[in-house]
């Protein structure tokens, strides 16, 4: 998998589309319904200006968290070790490790942004398994909340050269009301580098200011 992978769309059609991952949104228990009338997205269904959104990554610069960073509209890389595989994103420049040692998740596991992972091959794909996520992050741009008890699935499968599919499941017993499974699609693009992007120097700040 080692090399940089971005969705098959240009710049220009990636900076409005992947609000969400599929068509049908989650179904969520009355916890995460309520917690989801209560935010203010700037995409989707529920569209809040910029300056009204609590998105916690237009608004804080936060971290997206796992699954949603794949929704933000830059490559990755993937660079494999014999004991983790590390996924290096252009956004924010967040590095993910994923350890490939055959350990277990931590029983007092750290509540992070994108949550402690584990991997193993099944043959030919890569199945990442990922808990230990705080509650700062959304699940997509259109403000599907999750809490603490999230558990991430990931799939990655090369189904050939130059492209990736990656299947995801959201497990949430708090606030899905049964697991959310969506796939997404990625292409290799071997004489690209990553760039350095930060968040702060973005503009989001200055957007809220005007």
């Amino acid at each position: 998998l080692s090399g940089v992978w971005t969705m098959p769309s240009t710049p220009a059609q990636r900076k409005y589309t992947g609000n969400t991952y599929t068509a049908e949104p989650p179904e969520m228990t009355p916890w995460g319904t309520e917690k989801y009338m209560a935010s203010k997205p700037s995409n989707g269904p529920r569209t809040h200006s910029l300056k009204e959104t609590d998105d916690p990554v237009l608004k804080q610069c936060l971290p997206p968290g796992t699954p949603r960073i794949y929704l933000q509209p830059f490559p990755f890389q993937f660079v494999q070790t014999p004991k983790e595989i590390i996924m290096i994103y252009e956004y924010d420049h967040t590095v993910r490790q994923i350890f490939m040692d055959g350990r277990a998740h931590p029983a007092d596991v750290t509540l992070t942004y994108m949550g402690h992972s584990i991997g193993k091959w099944d043959g030919d794909a890569l199945v990442v398994d990922t808990v230990g996520f705080n509650e700062k992050t959304w699940l997509d741009r259109d403000g599907h909340p999750h809490s603490d008890q999230l558990h991430v699935i990931e799939r990655f499968h090369r189904v050939d050269r130059d492209n990736m599919q990656i299947e995801i499941t959201m497990e949430d017993p708090k606030a899905l009301a049964k697991p959310w499974k969506t796939q997404l699609n990625f292409q290799l693009k071997p004489d690209w580098d990553l760039m350095e992007l930060a968040c702060t120097d973005n503009g989001a700040f200055e957007d809220f200011e005007k």
